[in-house]
C-alpha cells in the first residue's frame, strides 16, 4: 500500500492518537465524579460505581475479539463505525436522566472503546514508511500514557467548575471530527475491498465463552473488595461463572475449533508469554499509581481535585519528549530488553520513592516522583509491546497485539482489585496498632487532649462538648495517619512487584523487527 503524503499521514496520527487518548480517559475520568453523579441520579456510591465497572467490562471483552472483528468487517468500517458508537453512546451518557440508563451508555461506550485502542497503532504504521515506524510506535505509547493520567485530572477539573455530563460531552466534537477525517484520509487495505463474510466462520461458541469468562472476571475484580468478595453471592456466582467458562474457552480455543476467534496458539511463543506476564506488571502499576497518587494527594495532603492534576503537568511535559527519544533509539538499534530493563528501574523507583512521603509531602515532591515514573512509562511500554511480539509470524501479530491489550488492561483491573482490598487491610491493622499505643495515663496523650478540648473551648463551646470532641477530633486524626500508612504500604508493594517480574527481562529474545515484520505489525490488530 502506498505510503500516505506528509500531511495525511500526520492527520492519520492526530485521529489515530486523539481516539486512543480519548478511550483510555473515558477508563478513568468518571472516578472522580462519582460523588455529583450520585448526587444529581439520588443513586448510592456502591450502585453508582456500575458506572465504572460497566465500562471496563465491555471493554476488555471486545480488545481480544479485535482481530477477528477487523477481519470480518474491514478494518476501516469497524474503527468508524467503533468512533460512531463510542461518541453516541458518551452523548447518551451526558443526557442519562437516571442511573441504569447512564449504565447502559456507559457499556456501549466501552464496546466501541475497545476498538479506538485496538486499532490506532495499526493504522499509525501503514502511514509511516518502515523506517520511521518506531517514531509511530513512540507517538501511540504516548496515548496510553496519557489516557489514564489526563482522566482524572479532567474529570477533576470538570467537577470542579461544571456539570458532570461535560465528562462525556466533551467526546462528541472529537468523535465527530474524528469520523470525519477517518473517512477522507484513512485508507482500505486490498483485503478490505470486497470481502466475503459469508466465508468467514464465526466461532459462536468461543465467543460466548470469551464474553461470560472475561466479563465475569473483570466484574469480581472490578467490585469485590466494595461488596465484601466472597459474602456477596453475585461475586461467588460470577467466580463459579469465570472458573468455568475460562478454561473451556481455552480448551475450546485450543481443541474445539480450527478457526478460532481468539487462536492461542500463538502463546507458544516465548516472547509473546513473557512479555504479557511483564505487561500484566505494567498494566497493574500504571493503574495503581493512577488510582493511589490523587487519593494520596487529596485524602491526605488535603490538594484539590485541581491542583492534583496540575502536578502531573511537568511529568507529562518530561515524558513526551521522552517518548520521542525511546523510538529515535529503537530506531538505531538499540537493545528494547535494556530500556525496558531501565524503564522497570525508573518506574520501581516511583513506587519506593513515593512509599517514603507523609502528610507533609510538598508539591515539588510529587512532582519530582511523577517525573520518574513518566521516564519509566516511555521506557517500558512500546519496546515491551514491540518486543513481546517481535518473533511472532505475521499471520499470529493480529492476535499477539490483541492479547498484550487485553493483558495490560486485566494487569490495570487487577491493580484496582488489590490496591482496593490492601489499602482497606492494612488501614484496619495500622489503626488498631496506632490505637493500642494509646494509654489512658500516658502524659503526652493527656497533653494532646487538653489542648485540643482549650482549643475548641476558645471557639465558644462548652467544656463537656470540647472533651468530646477533642476525643473526636483525635479519631479523625488516627484514621488518616492509618490511611496514610497504608498508602504508603501500597506503593511499596507495587514497587515489589517490580522487583520480583525483573528477572523475567531476561527471558524476552532480543530481536529488531526487520521491516517486513513491522509492517505486518501495520496490518495487525491494533
Amino acid at each position: 500500500m502506498a505510503q500516505q503524503s506528509a500531511f495525511g499521514r500526520w492527520i492519520v496520527v492526530i485521529t489515530a492518537v486523539s481516539a486512543a487518548i480519548m478511550e483510555l480517559i473515558d477508563t478513568s475520568i468518571v472516578n472522580v465524579g462519582l460523588n455529583d453523579i450520585a448526587g444529581n441520579l439520588g443513586a448510592t456510591i456502591e450502585d453508582v460505581s456500575w458506572v465504572v465497572t460497566s465500562y471496563a467490562i465491555a471493554n476488555v471483552i471486545v480488545i481480544p475479539m479485535t482481530s477477528f472483528l477487523q477481519r470480518y468487517f474491514g478494518r476501516k468500517n469497524y474503527y468508524i463505525a467503533s468512533i460512531i458508537l463510542f461518541t453516541l453512546a458518551s452523548y447518551g451518557c451526558g443526557f442519562a436522566s437516571d442511573l441504569w440508563t447512564l449504565v447502559f451508555f456507559r457499556f456501549l461506550q466501552g464496546v466501541g472503546g475497545g476498538a479506538l485502542l485496538s486499532t490506532s497503532q495499526g493504522l499509525m504504521y501503514d502511514a509511516f514508511p518502515p523506517s520511521q515506524r518506531a517514531t509511530a510506535s513512540a507517538l501511540f505509547g504516548m496515548g496510553i500514557v496519557l489516557g489514564p493520567t489526563l482522566g482524572p485530572t479532567l474529570g477533576g477539573y470538570i467537577i470542579d467548575n461544571y456539570h458532570w455530563s461535560w465528562m462525556f460531552y466533551i467526546n462528541v466534537p472529537i468523535g465527530i471530527i474524528a469520523v470525519l477525517l477517518s473517512l477522507t484520509f484513512i485508507e482500505k487495505k486490498p483485503d478490505e475491498i470486497g470481502i466475503n463474510r459469508k466465508a468467514i466462520h464465526i466461532d459462536q461458541l468461543g465467543i460466548l465463552f470469551l464474553a461470560l469468562g472475561i466479563g465475569s472476571l473483570q466484574y469480581v475484580l472490578e467490585r469485590g473488595e466494595a461488596d465484601d468478595w466472597f459474602d456477596d453471592s453475585a461475586i461467588r456466582w460470577l467466580s463459579a461463572v469465570a472458573a468455568f467458562t475460562i478454561p473451556a474457552f481455552l480448551w475450546w480455543e485450543l481443541r474445539g475449533t480450527k478457526e478460532p476467534v481468539v487462536d492461542l496458539r500463538v502463546m507458544k511463543n516465548r516472547n509473546l508469554l513473557v512479555g504479557s506476564i511483564l505487561v500484566v506488571i505494567v498494566g497493574y502499576g500504571l493503574f495503581t499509581s493512577v488510582l493511589l497518587y490523587p487519593l494520596f494527594a487529596q485524602r491526605i495532603v488535603g490538594l484539590t481535585a485541581t491542583q492534583t492534576g496540575k502536578l502531573l503537568i511537568p511529568g507529562g511535559l518530561v515524558t513526551l519528549p521522552m517518548f520521542a527519544i525511546t523510538g529515535r533509539m529503537l530506531a538505531k538499534g538499540v537493545s528494547p530488553r535494556l530500556i525496558v530493563a531501565l524503564g522497570y528501574v525508573a518506574f520501581g523507583s516511583f513506587c519506593f520513592i513515593m512509599s517514603t512521603y507523609n502528610m507533609d509531602a510538598s508539591n515539588g515532591d510529587f512532582i519530582f516522583a511523577l517525573i520518574i515514573r513518566g521516564i519509566g512509562l516511555a521506557f517500558v511500554n512500546v519496546p515491551l509491546i514491540n518486543q513481546s511480539v517481535s518473533t511472532l509470524e505475521p499471520r499470529q501479530l493480529p492476535t499477539g497485539i490483541a492479547i498484550v491489550n487485553m493483558m495490560r488492561q486485566i494487569g490495570g483491573a487487577f491493580g484496582v482489585a488489590i490496591t482496593n482490598t490492601y489499602v482497606t487491610q492494612r488501614t484496619a491493622v495500622h489503626r488498631g496498632d496506632l490505637v493500642a499505643n494509646l494509654q489512658p495515663g500516658d502524659p503526652t496523650l493527656v497533653e494532646r487532649l487538653n489542648m485540643m478540648s482549650q482549643g475548641l473551648a476558645a471557639k465558644g463551646i462548652n467544656a463537656l462538648d470540647a472533651v468530646s470532641g477533642a476525643y473526636k477530633n483525635l479519631d479523625l486524626i488516627i484514621s488518616k495517619q492509618a490511611l496514610m500508612v497504608s498508602y504508603l504500604d501500597t506503593f511499596r508493594l507495587a514497587g515489589l512487584f517490580f522487583v520480583v517480574s525483573f528477572p523475567l527481562l531476561f527471558l524476552l529474545k532480543s530481536k529488531k523487527m526487520d521491516a517486513a515484520t513491522a509492517k505486518a505489525v501495520a496490518d495487525a490488530a491494533h
